[in-house]
């Protein structure tokens, strides 16, 4: 029987009872959106990598440096989140802003690749990279096509995970977290397989400059309306049909006067806000450091082609699917999701040292088999540490805590992008066999692991509740004005 039919046992509100819980189906179809996010993952943080670093002779430092600029927008993820919350859009707090974000990416994407295209070719008339005025040209222009994707996935994504606070109750979330992100995990492993299929051309490893260029931008085309598509999809009349912002609000009559210094107070009345976000920053970090690294660790370690490089993102996505759904249905009701959180990170930094383990082997099988067992780990983490994140928010001003918490893990994907691009370089210096310079970026992530579950330990959730009570009750009072 599914549960998600049965009545709220412990309804928000007399309001919520007239309100239906959100099914199963629902929940797959809500993960379209997340779908849509994991198959442009595995674009701009797979494939594009890839080619910038090998193909074209991009330095790996510069690189991530590029890539990275939309995951360092996210400080507007606050300020999105905060306008979702008291300026509604086309009659819907979250709805409207998914939509226009969703179709800005798909527009800016696209143009990004053709900015980088002129950037490579510079890079080929010099013989090498050079700082000139053309590359330096070039690279602020391709930095600033990547910031306009980072703000609209910024107007996009705050407010849809929200609208998963908005329309589910604490004894769901779980599930609906395990489900949503499992979603995305498809969009990894579709990304990963759509990927080889739009990219087979360039099974060869010699295949030309311009058949490069024509594949790759064909690709930033078709798979970006795809995203915009899904999105749309999945989240037409969710939000008139399930949310219950409204009767759980207690501010829902003077939105106007939440403005984002009022919402920040709030946001910050708490120092479990501090550590949680702290937390969330130090795992976000070590978890994904080796996305600017794992494909170019195929190919020059494991001597790999662009189309089976693709697929790596597919074996660890293949482990998340696994782990996603059945920690939100069985291991957070049995353990908790502190106790969940804590076991997937430690499995994580395990699955760090097996894949430099895999690399002195040279075994691309076994590499591959540690990475869905790491997809394993991963998702089990994630899932705990989602839960507890969509926990830790107040009803009045979730736009906004939810934005404060996206902006931690933004700022740690694009820290980790970052730093794992400069210390391959470093370690490239260090060492002069490839799998001791990859090594060193895996054995960073191992001991950021560590960090994270001593810093979870930390973080009370009923401290962190009764902060936010208080300071709204202040608000309310004026005494916040």
């Amino acid at each position: 029987m599914d549960t998600s039919d049965l009545p709220n046992s412990q309804p928000t509100s007399a309001h919520d009872k007239i309100l239906p819980r959100v099914k199963l189906i629902t929940m797959f179809r809500l993960g379209l959106f997340q779908m849509g996010l994991g198959i442009l993952a595995v674009l701009s943080l797979g494939v594009l990598n890839r080619v910038m670093i090998a193909e074209l002779k991009i330095p790996a430092t510069i690189t991530a440096g590029i890539l990275a600029i939309a995951l360092f927008t996210a400080p507007m993820r606050v300020f999105f989140g905060q306008m979702s919350d008291a300026k509604p859009l086309f009659g819907f707090h979250r709805t409207g802003y998914v939509w226009i974000g969703a179709a800005l990416f798909t527009l800016t994407l696209p143009l990004s690749v053709q900015v980088i295209w002129q950037l490579a070719s510079v890079v080929q008339a010099d013989g090498g990279w050079r700082w000139t005025t053309q590359t330096i040209g070039w690279t602020a222009l391709a930095a600033l096509t990547m910031t306009m994707y980072g703000l609209a996935s910024c107007i996009s994504s705050t407010p849809f995970f929200t609208l998963l606070v908005d329309v589910s109750d604490e004894d769901n979330r779980g599930q609906l977290v395990g489900i949503v992100w499992s979603m995305m995990t498809v969009g990894i492993a579709v990304g990963g397989i759509t990927s080889k299929v739009l990219l087979r051309r360039l099974e060869s490893i010699n295949a030309s400059l311009e058949v490069l260029r024509s594949s790759i931008s064909w690709l930033f085309i078709i798979v970006p309306a795809l995203v915009l598509v899904l999105a749309i999809l999945a989240t037409l009349g969710i939000e008139k049909k399930y949310s219950r912002y409204s009767s759980r609000s207690s501010l829902i009559n003077r939105e106007d006067k939440i403005t984002l210094g009022n919402a920040l107070k709030i946001l910050t009345a708490s120092r479990q806000t501090g550590l949680f976000f702290t937390f969330l920053l130090v795992m976000t970090i070590s978890l994904f450091m080796q996305e600017a690294v794992l494909e170019p660790y195929g190919g020059e370690v494991f001597k790999m082609s662009i189309p089976q490089t693709s697929l790596l993102n597919t074996y660890w996505g293949i482990g998340m699917l696994m782990s996603l759904s059945a920690t939100g249905f069985f291991l957070i009701p049995r353990f908790g999701k502190r106790k969940t959180t804590e076991f997937g990170c430690l499995a994580v930094g395990f699955c760090f040292l097996l894949i430099i383990l895999s690399g002195f082997t040279g075994n691309a099988k076994l590499f591959q088999s540690t990475l869905v067992l790491f997809g394993l780990s991963a998702g089990i983490a994630t899932t705990g540490a989602l839960s507890l994140m969509l926990d830790l928010t107040a009803a009045e001003t979730a736009g906004t805590f939810v934005g404060a918490w996206g902006l931690s893990q933004a700022m740690a994907r694009g820290t980790a992008t970052v730093t794992g691009g400069i210390v391959l370089d470093l370690g490239r210096k260090l060492f002069t066999t490839p799998v001791l310079a990859y090594g060193l970026v895996f054995a960073l992530q191992a001991v950021g692991m560590v960090l994270a579950v001593w810093l979870l330990g930390r973080v009370n959730v009923q401290e962190f509740r009764d902060n936010a009570k208080e300071a709204i009750a202040s608000f309310m009072e004026g005494d916040l004005d």
